[in-house]
């Protein structure tokens, strides 16, 4: 497990953005994900878009829908990669609230930061940035209204850590909705989900140079927990109610957990 410092804001050969507003923390993480979600950066979007059929971007909002983020809202996008959920919350609070997006990835937040200026939204100026640990937030308990985790539970080194997080940054009574992918105890969706992975996400991939990133893909379903034993993990960390929703035709799923 790796420990890194990177100041923020980026220099210029970074896409340094003037108007970003950026913290930095110490990251403790499997030093060999951080650096694949840092090569990944400059296509994720791209490929995103490519893999799903653009269907990632009605899983998103939906997700953001079960977090219930109203305007003037305090929330948290973690694990915020080039910032997706991160803008659609900021939507959803409006100029009226905050908005933070963290991430373990310094080339994440570079594209975050550079989308930022260039959606240009007045909303999104309530968007700040940080570099920083999911199993260390630097927020103080009950901080926020409403928190989303998109793609990253499954990639943390201790799931439940990082679960007892955000029941500890989280008020009483809000929500966090934690989207990622299904990992289904039906053999047939879970043998649809590894050939689309083997015959159209790791192909298309290829045609980025990034084969042996995105294999990774197959093993981390396969580590990550199922829907039952996701709602087991929030109950046991201390959420009052946790209720996992397969979507996508199962493929994907979404944790919807009430401090």
């Amino acid at each position: 497990m790796a420990s890194v410092v990177v100041c923020l804001p980026f220099s210029a050969g970074d896409r340094r953005l003037p108007s970003g507003r950026f913290k930095r923390r110490p990251v403790r993480c499997a030093a060999e994900r951080q650096a694949l979600f840092n090569r990944i950066a400059p296509v994720y979007d791209n490929l995103n878009d490519l893999l799903s059929l653009g269907q990632h971007r009605i899983w998103k909002r939906m997700a953001v829908s079960w977090t219930g983020a109203k305007m003037g809202d305090c929330v948290l996008d973690l694990c915020c990669g080039s910032g997706d959920l991160t803008f659609l919350l900021s939507e959803k609070v409006g100029s009226s609230g905050k908005v933070s997006g963290l991430d373990f990835s310094k080339e994440q937040l570079s594209v975050a930061a550079s989308r930022q200026q260039l959606l240009s939204k007045p909303c999104y100026k309530n968007i700040e940035w940080v570099e920083g640990d999911a199993l260390d937030l630097p927020f103080p308990d009950g901080y926020f209204d409403a928190i989303t985790m998109g793609y990253g539970l499954r990639n943390v080194v201790d799931k439940r850590r990082a679960m007892q997080e955000l029941y500890r940054v989280l008020k009483a009574g809000s929500r966090v909705s934690i989207l990622d992918f299904n990992k289904s105890t039906q053999p047939v969706t879970a043998f649809v989900q590894e050939w689309m992975i083997d015959n159209a996400v790791v192909p298309v991939a290829t045609v980025y140079g990034l084969e042996e990133e995105y294999k990774y893909l197959k093993s981390s379903i396969r580590e990550f927990l199922t829907g039952k034993e996701l709602e087991k993990l929030g109950l046991e960390v201390g959420f009052s109610k946790a209720r996992h929703y397969e979507i996508g035709g199962g493929i994907m799923g979404n944790l919807v957990a009430t401090r």
